[in-house]
């Protein structure tokens, strides 16, 4: 019987396993966040895994970690969350009228026993990419939105399923992804490596 550990305090990433009916406990990683990649892709698979190995180091045999790590990139430019409403609407105006991607990187760390009777670490890592297309925006419509003050701790000064869903003319690729889990990946994976049975 594995248990598995979601290393992120993420109440969407949580919402999404509950929504699932994946069995979890959540234990967030405060492992500093250390870029050394400079490709999107790269940099959310080296995030999630640092998470995921911040949790294993203290794991048990048939604990399962998943560590995971999203980004908002604009013309291969990582947009983080805005440092202030100023900074919300200037993301905003790039975004607007135009397509960007988010990547999800997800890292699962399963603790197992070799079979030389040692504890090891088996790492499977990927990512998750998703094309987002915005409607135009006028100012009015930016300040109104960033005046919610839901754009100030999201990537990408936006969240998909909340208020600015009226904006989004449509996506390429996986919803849950934006929303931070990419959970049809993260189930084949699951059900592969036998932590999940049907």
């Amino acid at each position: 019987m594995y248990n598995i550990i979601l290393a992120s305090g993420s109440p969407r990433r949580k919402e999404i396993l509950e929504q699932v009916g994946i069995p979890f406990t959540v234990q967030p990683s405060n492992k500093d966040e250390i870029i050394t990649e400079s490709e999107p892709v790269n940099i959310v698979k080296d995030l999630a895994s640092m998470k995921a190995n911040d949790i294993a180091e203290n794991a048990k045999v048939n604990d399962v970690i998943i560590g995971c790590d999203t980004i908002v990139a604009y013309n291969n430019q990582i947009m983080g969350k805005p440092k202030n409403e100023e900074d919300a609407k200037r993301m905003l105006l790039l975004l607007q009228d135009d397509v960007h991607e988010v990547f999800t990187g997800v890292s699962v760390i399963i603790k197992m026993v070799a079979d030389d009777g040692s504890i090891c670490d088996k790492e499977i890592n990927f990512a998750v990419g998703t094309k987002v297309y915005v409607n135009p925006m006028s100012e009015a419509q930016i300040e109104a939105y960033v005046a919610t003050k839901e754009p100030m701790d999201k990537a990408g000064a936006y969240a998909v399923q909340g208020k600015f869903a009226a904006h989004i003319k449509k996506l390429d690729g996986d919803y849950y992804n934006v929303v931070g889990l990419p959970i049809s990946r993260l189930y084949d994976v699951l059900l592969e490596e036998g932590v999940l049975t049907i």
